[in-house]
């Protein structure tokens, strides 16, 4: 057999990175493209190896030679890269090959482990096309497969309109057998005569999809399960191919990242989110208006401030909606810059950041009110974060309410992103109904709704002075268009969401009860969150090792926060999720975990979630 590699290619959309260098050099997991893919053609002795070069070709020639001796190389050369496509290269290769041996087919934008070539040579049909399932950020060729995984269509991006379905469709990987007749004979006449007559610009996919529509050709689906692969079209696919071929900056790459991980198939228990909100219905809806959401503006801050006053039932000219709570952060250090702070310890990062110099009050967890009112004497400003991230301590709202009412002196920062999980009554409530003046309260909404992807979040107060500063500092669209249709789509969805908080909260009972019986873990502490936090018998360098190699071996992330507490022993916090994901999570830590730290879990340690500390 023999191998044809399509290596012409400007990379235009990986730029700038290939701009001093062939887009087949680049490096993943520290071995190049091409040697990646020559590796695997060794693998299988395929040596005689023909590659259509074009820009930087020297570049290209010069590597594979000087590191690959072993093989039997035929370069040919496409003088017009940059004005034509791969059907044109193909084309050219094809009129050097002596088809005496069937042909393997590879583009050179792709990185596969070993497996998935092995699924295409030992395939027993002529002619063979590995696809995978479509899946959402994958581009480019789709096909058809019949019952018996013949390809019956091929649909290159041209044919793929707004409304085309790929649910049923799979994913050309560009890795294709051909029968050495096929490649003499049918193949070969159509392809060059496509290339030098009609359109040399276009895909050579443009051509298989001719010859399955007149059948004149019979290309069987090989369909790949669980083997990696990653097409690297752009930086953003250099990326992802990383993630996936270099399991051991998994996880550096998920830290650094904080967020983004979408496309990376990572179970994800270090965000926190509503797993039951938005609806399915609602994200249909959602889907049916993207476009023209796209393609509109949003409407100004004060519209926005109303809706989302709407939303959550605040009042409207004291409800003020955000671009994520996170956009407050900044304000809060600006306006409270030389104040006296107290902050609890430990808890969300941006509040140790602003307020670096804070005095702080210990959520151990759990939070001694006595200590938390003498240190508050000497503050001018005290920040409750009720439910605490990541202890998941919980006060009771209506003993903030109270100490705000009896320091009226004092502004009383109250961030409640988490209080539905509670059974908490919302501070927002009461501060509205019995008229609170001195109560900033903050809402990030990604971790209630479910929609941390909107970046949304709110601000209440009544007092008219930081109302006019909060007005002052936000820009006339805080949101996007987006955002703002799922304020007006959740008002229709009310009882649904309900539903959601009592869902979660009966799978935090099952997520605790699950970490409680892992031998690692030494004691779950009752939270009032959508996360549960656990203290492990493990160090904190231990208790991160394993956190690596959860995302290294199982794809699996959760949060270690030991360093946010000073006992010396490991923690995580452990979003809730489903209770299939919980045991997902059971079950890869229970093989992963280190066994000399086995020992019997004690009673104490299944702790009921939610309890309230006063």
């Amino acid at each position: 057999m023999k191998a044809l590699i399509l290596a012409a290619g400007y990379g235009q959309r990986m730029r700038p990175l290939t701009e001093n260098r062939h887009k087949t050099l680049l490096t993943i997991g520290g071995r190049t493209i091409i040697d990646r893919i020559l590796h695997g053609l060794r693998l299988h002795g395929i040596t005689e190896v023909f590659i259509v070069t074009g820009y930087r070709a020297e570049e290209l020639v010069e590597h594979v030679r000087d590191n690959h001796p072993d093989f039997a190389f035929t370069f040919v050369h496409n003088e017009r890269f940059d004005k034509t496509n791969n059907i044109f290269s193909m084309a050219l290769a094809f009129e050097q090959i002596t088809f005496d041996s069937d042909l393997l087919l590879i583009e050179s934008d792709l990185i596969y482990e070993p497996a998935v070539l092995d699924r295409i040579m030992k395939c027993s049909y002529e002619n063979v096309a590995l696809v995978d399932r479509y899946r959402p950020g994958m581009d480019g060729t789709v096909v058809a497969l019949t019952a018996d995984n013949v390809v019956s269509n091929v649909i290159p991006p041209s044919q793929q309109p707004a409304n085309f379905d790929f649910s049923d469709k799979y994913k050309t990987l560009n890795i294709y057998k051909f029968s050495r007749d096929f490649c003499a004979t049918t193949l070969h006449r159509l392809l060059t005569t496509y290339a030098r007559l009609i359109d040399d610009n276009c895909y050579y996919e443009m051509v298989l999809g001719m010859l399955v529509y007149m059948q004149q050709a019979e290309i069987h689906g090989e369909v790949i399960e669980s083997e990696l692969w990653s097409e690297v079209d752009d930086p953003t696919d250099l990326r992802l191919a990383e993630f996936k071929f270099t399991p051991s900056a998994r996880y550096g790459i998920l830290e650094s990242s904080w967020g983004g991980s979408w496309d990376l198939g990572v179970l994800d228990f270090a965000f926190i989110r509503n797993m039951y909100f938005p609806t399915p219905a609602m994200f249909s809806e959602m889907r049916f208006h993207l476009p023209e959401l796209l393609q509109n503006y949003g409407s100004t801050q004060t519209v926005l401030n109303t809706k989302l006053s709407w939303a959550l039932r605040w009042p409207d000219g004291r409800t003020h909606l955000l671009s994520g709570a996170s956009q407050c952060y900044p304000w809060l250090k600006t306006w409270f810059a030389g104040k006296k702070v107290l902050t609890p310890e430990p808890t969300f990062g941006e509040y140790t950041r602003i307020f670096p110099d804070a005095d702080r009050y210990a959520d151990g967890p759990g939070v001694d009110w006595a200590e938390l009112e003498r240190r508050a004497s000497a503050a001018e400003v005290v920040v409750f974060v009720n439910p605490n991230n990541p202890s998941g301590t919980t006060l009771n709202s209506n003993c903030i309410a109270e100490f705000a009412r009896s320091n009226p002196d004092k502004v009383v920062i109250v961030d409640e992103s988490f209080i539905e999980f509670s059974g908490q009554q919302p501070l927002a409530e009461i501060v509205h109904r019995e008229d609170i003046m001195n109560v900033l309260i903050i809402k990030s909404l990604s971790k209630s709704l479910g929609v941390p992807g909107l970046r949304l979040g709110a601000l209440l107060t009544l007092d008219p002075g930081l109302t006019a500063r909060i007005a002052d500092e936000t820009p006339i669209w805080s949101a996007n268009s987006m955002a703002e249709n799922f304020l007006d789509i959740m008002l229709k969805h009310r009882p649904a969401l309900h539903q959601s908080f009592r869902r979660t909260v009966a799978d935090r009972d099952d997520l605790s009860a699950i970490l409680a019986r892992l031998p690692i873990v030494e004691q779950v502490f009752p939270s009032g969150a959508n996360f549960v936090l656990a203290r492990l018998t493990t160090s904190p360098q231990v208790t991160g090792e394993l956190t690596a190699r959860l995302v290294e071996k199982r794809l699996i992330h959760v949060k270690d926060v030991s360093q946010k507490f000073r006992t010396g022993d490991g923690y995580w916090r452990v979003a809730v999720r489903t209770p299939a994901d919980h045991d997902r999570l059971r079950d890869a830590v229970s093989q992963l975990a280190p066994r000399q730290f086995d020992h019997a879990v004690p009673a104490s340690a299944a702790t009921s979630p939610g309890g309230i500390i006063r």
